[in-house]
């Protein structure tokens, strides 16, 4: 028992004297680390959750574990985030809602039974807490029925859903991005028809362009094709959506999985300079998980650093080609490293001179249980430490 008693109170003197570097966290409620910022930093408070170790604070400083904690207000400055100094604010900054593309294998599947619409009382949940953007999942051979074809008639019923929960986020003043889940795939193949999902998007974006909130997202993560392919999709998914007349910002994803860290190498940052659009109104949209091979399979974090390392020649490419980009689904453990890897990922796109636009978290949904990454309220594993520690201090 003494001997407990004498690695805990060790244990309390490392962590007490321990310095925290800029950017990590410093105190907050359920924070058992330590509380002491390396030199020239100062412990600010940004919520009760969350103190965070920044250069140049000023304000009140009270004490907590023996260090100096400076609380400070957001500054108004407009375009500037509290939780990351020098920072641009997310124009989207929000959740993935998904659940309506499950069951896949089962088309056109049962609601209810093979998948589902995101609940009202989840989006109420994050509108109350500042995040108003959500993604929201389909699939095209539900929308689409492969009877008629791509470019054919829409389902009545599973539209219906669509609308349904896409207008009750814009109703709230959120924003609603609606992306089919479908990986650049068709009813078991690769969409090579660009003409046919030219019109798919056509009728689509008929259907929502008087809704300024509404967003397109043109199809989620295509994989296994040539860049210059994806590039090619989107290309036709942005001619259909004007072709409507709507006039909403557009986001297009490249192939390999539309990931940040592979963005340049994959051949996406060649494939995509050329892309047009008449209302120059295009985000490209790319993914990012921190695990080891960037699936948001596990909940182990590389390391504290591993977002701002994949994200950075992405970042670079959005800079110097003047082309605004959207993180669409970042998700990772709860856990110290990944929470300190996803707020240092998150810092670093507000730090790009409004390069992104917006963040996601992977993912919300009625359905997904016990996942590691789960953010649905109000239980969900990502609720009790993510939420407050890494995503709500950027808003």
């Amino acid at each position: 028992m003494k001997f407990s008693v004498a690695l805990a109170a060790l244990a309390t003197l490392v962590s007490s004297v321990q310095a925290v570097a800029e950017w990590g966290q410093c105190g907050g409620i359920n924070y058992t680390g330590s509380t002491s910022c390396d030199s020239g930093l100062t412990c600010v408070v940004i919520n009760s959750y969350y103190y965070q170790c920044q250069k140049g604070a000023s304000g009140a400083t009270t004490t907590q574990g023996g260090s100096s904690t400076t609380t400070t207000t957001t500054t108004t400055t407009t375009g500037t985030s509290g939780s990351c100094s020098g920072a641009t604010k997310f124009k989207y900054f929000g959740v993935n809602q998904s659940s309506a593309e499950f069951g896949s294998g089962k088309i056109p599947g049962v609601l209810g039974t093979d998948y589902t619409w995101p609940s009202p009382s989840s989006v109420d949940y994050f509108i109350g807490k500042g995040m108003k953007t959500f993604r929201i999942a389909f699939l095209m051979e539900r929308l689409a029925p492969p009877s008629s074809g791509m470019a054919g008639a829409f389902d009545a019923t599973y539209l219906a859903g669509l609308k349904t929960i896409a207008s009750y986020v814009t109703s709230k003043g959120g924003y609603a991005f609606i992306e089919p889940h479908n990986y650049a795939r068709y009813n078991g193949a690769v969409i090579t028809d660009y003409s046919a999902f030219q019109t798919f998007w056509k009728n689509l974006a008929t259907q929502f362009k008087s809704d300024g909130n509404i967003v397109f997202d043109l199809m989620n993560e295509p994989h296994d094709i040539a860049a210059t392919a994806a590039a090619s999709l989107m290309q036709a998914g942005v001619n259909g959506v004007r072709a409507s007349g709507a006039t909403q910002t557009i986001m297009v994803e490249g192939t390999s999985w539309t990931g940040a860290w592979t963005w340049v190498s994959s051949g996406n940052g060649d494939a995509f300079k050329s892309l047009t659009d008449p209302q120059n109104n295009v985000v490209f949209e790319m993914h990012q998980y921190l695990d080891s091979d960037s699936s948001g399979t596990s909940a182990t974090c590389v390391s504290t650093s591993i977002g701002v390392e994949r994200l950075t020649a992405a970042s670079n490419w959005l800079k110097a080609n003047n082309k605004k980009g959207m993180l669409g689904e970042i998700g990772a453990g709860s856990n110290d490293v990944c929470i300190a890897a996803v707020k240092n990922a998150l810092c670093h796109l507000q730090q790009q001179g409004g390069a992104w636009v917006g963040a996601l978290w992977w993912a919300a949904g009625p359905w997904w249980g016990t996942y590691f990454q789960s953010i649905e309220p109000p239980s969900g594993a990502s609720i009790s430490r993510i939420l407050p520690e890494a995503l709500l201090p950027f808003l």
